[in-house]
């Protein structure tokens, strides 16, 4: 007859109770949406992510995991063009669709205040503001029967402090210390999302009390967690193109928790991945805002304009430099403005000034109706206004006749709109520059 030995019947016990005490969960992370609504469809690797597909991919892994955490460390704003101010509004619309657990705060999130934020209603945090708190300090989730905390540490405008920078700094530090470690007390696993680099942040920030560190991107794409004694360190990419995906596993252990076991996937967002449904009056009222906005801009530059543009077309420079125009007609420039109007893009400011001739320049293109004459990229769009070269019989030179080629290249063909920009492979097919003429 067969007998169980006590001993292995110990062994099968603690290995279930061992077994028992660990807990598998999922964590999706974004950080540096910095502006990008949508993706730039100029270039087929550049066009990944955007809001409208982002909502289709966090749907879907919802419904295969209701239980999963969602957050964002952050930098969702940009504040460049006087257009950006609509592009904000409607990312922060565009957040309700994919419905955060938590969204940190960062300093260029603040760029039209802090109560430009507010009014929207999404779960902000930001753990180290001074004066009268307008943003939750920190949010506790709960799966299964594990609770996670999250804090946000950000580098803040100095317009922000009060009198004593350096007291309330450090001040603001002994205060998320105390807190993290009264989480961990409590069997809580942290998480602190920032904008400090890592550098700054082991120095600022207590890690012996922080499970998960998410710090800011620094390129596009996500980088592989790193393990720090007891920290795991994430950084997210850049731009909405992918999501970070990671499964991990909590070990408890008397009063404390910590990550066990973990993997990370990374989910790209191609055009592909369809638009969700969901977001379709969203995007079509943010276009619309864009084109009124645009409009408005158009008719006061044209009240401003006075006097005779140092713009000439691309026309004028056919006269004399035949050769070059015939070689231009042959690449895609001079079909780049009809590519916008072919996507509805040719009222976004973002897409045109790199589709024409002078876009919010003096004397620059405004629009298809008004200056045809500057659509798409042409002679001026690199080597600058030639108006004057044009009257002088070609004594007096360009705007650019100083700039190298890749200097001239990089007023568009950069890693955001053209990440696969390589000079020496792209100069040959636009290669041109015998004097001709006068």
């Amino acid at each position: 007859m067969f007998m169980i030995k006590p001993g292995f019947t110990l062994m099968c016990l603690l290995l279930l109770l061992n077994h028992a005490a660990m807990a598998s969960y999922t964590l999706v992370y974004t950080g540096n949406l910095n502006g990008e609504l949508e993706p730039c469809g100029c270039t087929l690797e550049g066009d990944l992510g955007g809001i409208k597909r982002q909502v289709t991919m966090i749907d879907q892994l919802r419904r295969q995991n209701p239980d999963l955490l969602f957050v964002s460390s952050g930098g969702l704003l940009i504040a460049e063009m006087p257009s950006d101010r609509i592009r904000s509004d409607y990312i922060l619309r565009g957040m309700k669709f994919l419905n955060y657990d938590v969204i940190g705060v960062q300093a260029r999130d603040l760029a039209f205040g802090a109560h430009f934020l507010k009014r929207y209603k999404l779960p902000f945090i930001l753990s180290n503001a001074y004066g009268k708190p307008t943003f939750a300090y920190q949010k506790t989730l709960h799966r299964q029967s594990q609770s996670f905390t999250f804090f946000q540490w950000s580098v803040l405008p100095p317009q922000t402090l009060l009198k004593d920078p350096h007291a309330e700094t450090m001040s603001a530090q002994k205060r998320l210390a105390k807190k993290l470690a009264t989480a961990k007390n409590t069997g809580t696993i942290t998480v602190v999302t920032t904008n400090l680099r890592l550098a700054a942040a082991k120095k600022i920030l207590p890690l012996k009390n922080i499970d998960i560190l998410i710090i800011p991107s620094r390129q596009d794409k996500f980088a592989k967690p790193v393990q720090i004694k007891n920290t795991l360190l994430l950084q997210p990419g850049a731009r909405g193109m992918r999501l970070g995906l990671l499964q991990f596993e909590v070990r408890k252990h008397a009063q404390r928790v910590r990550i066990h076991h973990w993997q990370q996937r990374i989910i790209s967002l191609p055009k592909t991945i369809p638009d969700s449904p969901r977001t379709k009056t969203w995007y079509t009222a943010y276009n619309a805002a864009l084109k009124t906005d645009y409009e408005k801009q158009v008719a006061l530059r044209k009240q401003r304009e006075q006097g005779k543009s140092p713009y000439a077309g691309a026309e004028k420079c056919r006269a004399c430099h035949a050769p070059e125009y015939q070689k231009w007609q042959q690449t895609r420039h001079p079909h780049a403005y009809e590519d916008l109007e072919s996507v509805g893009k040719n009222f976004d400011p973002n897409c045109v000034a790199c589709h024409s001739v002078g876009f919010n320049r003096p004397g620059g293109f405004l629009n298809a109706g008004l200056t045809p004459h500057l659509s798409g990229v042409q002679c001026e769009s690199c080597h600058g206004p030639a108006q004057a070269h044009v009257d002088s019989d070609g004594k007096t030179p360009t705007g650019n006749h100083q700039w190298k080629k890749k200097q001239i290249c990089a007023q568009c063909h950069v890693g955001i709109h053209s990440p696969s920009f390589n000079l020496e492979t792209y100069w040959p097919k636009i290669a041109h520059g015998q004097k001709t003429g006068k």
